[in-house]
């Protein structure tokens, strides 16, 4: 089975932070996204799995140097979700492809949705939820009916996962800027029928915002939302990095995510996350905060 995990874009709600690091690459419980998202793909049988990349692309390049059936796809302009995958064509074989945003935490079952669009027949199969400031996409018996550009009131939200048939990314103009649901309308417009599989009872979130990052940690410290076995256990409500050095007198509220970083005397840490490399000095307060630099 192949995939393709598109980790090329800006992420630029979450700046400054995306200045220092592309958001695939953002740390969930002290390990990179990008890194925990190749291996559920991997230890579900994804044995070929393409990954673009642009902005910051060194950093990604770095990170997945020497895996096993990853390509990188590095793109010198940005192509957007459907140029990235006309471009990685060359690089496909002629199966069904997973498709996966790079910036999303979720509980999706990849192999069934996978299974259901082999079985389905369609030539796409969009993974859908109900998230109601995304709901943009009208489905009908269980079918993609019409992509809108505002809220619907009985509409649903694309998750960003899907399944399509590599031939009909030739349909994309190659080398251009392109949004892969422009793709979407143009079948429906032919009378391609596009199916819909229904996620909602799986956790998913895009990681969008400070205040959505700040709440993936706090839910998987406080095991409300659930943890993928790729993660090593942390220790809950503090997750502490091995190499991590904890000052003197530093005090821990509700819960914190600590990397390999230096915490100076007498700081107090309350429901932040703590990145790799970062010097915090001694008699800090932070609080609802991501510390990505120094």
């Amino acid at each position: 089975m192949q995939a393709m995990i598109l980790a090329a874009g800006f992420g630029t709600r979450l700046l400054p932070h995306t200045l220092i690091r592309p958001k695939p690459l953002f740390p969930i419980l002290n390990q990179p996204l990008l890194l925990l998202t190749i291996k559920r793909l991997q230890n579900l049988g994804f044995d070929h799995i393409v990954v673009n990349c642009h902005h910051l692309r060194q950093q990604i390049v770095d990170a997945l140097r020497g895996l096993d059936g990853v390509v990188v796809q590095e793109e010198e302009v940005i192509l957007g979700t459907g140029g990235g995958l006309r471009r990685a064509l060359r690089f496909l074989r002629d199966e069904p492809l997973l498709v996966s945003n790079g910036d999303i935490y979720h509980t999706v079952d990849f192999l069934h949705l996978y299974r259901q669009h082999e079985m389905s027949g369609r030539a796409v199969t969009l993974a859908m939820h109900d998230c109601p400031r995304f709901n943009t996409v009208t489905v009908k018996d269980r079918e993609i009916a019409r992509f809108t550009n505002s809220v619907e009131p009985a509409g649903l939200a694309f998750t960003g996962l899907h399944v399509i048939e590599p031939s009909f990314l030739e349909e994309i103009r190659e080398g251009g800027y392109s949004c892969i649901i422009d793709l979407y309308r143009k079948l429906l417009e032919k009378g391609v029928k596009i199916d819909c599989f229904r996620t909602d009872v799986s956790y998913w979130t895009d990681m969008g915002t400070p205040k959505d990052y700040l709440a993936l940690h706090e839910g998987l410290m406080k095991k409300t939302i659930p943890c993928w076995q790729e993660i090593r256990s942390a220790e809950n409500p503090f997750c502490i990095a091995g190499q991590a050095d904890l000052g003197a007198h530093v005090k821990m509220i509700d819960w914190a995510c600590i990397g390999k970083a230096r915490i100076g005397d007498s700081s107090h840490l309350e429901r932040v996350v703590i990145w790799d490399g970062v010097t915090v000095p001694g008699g800090s307060r932070l609080v609802d905060s991501i510390v990505s630099s120094s």
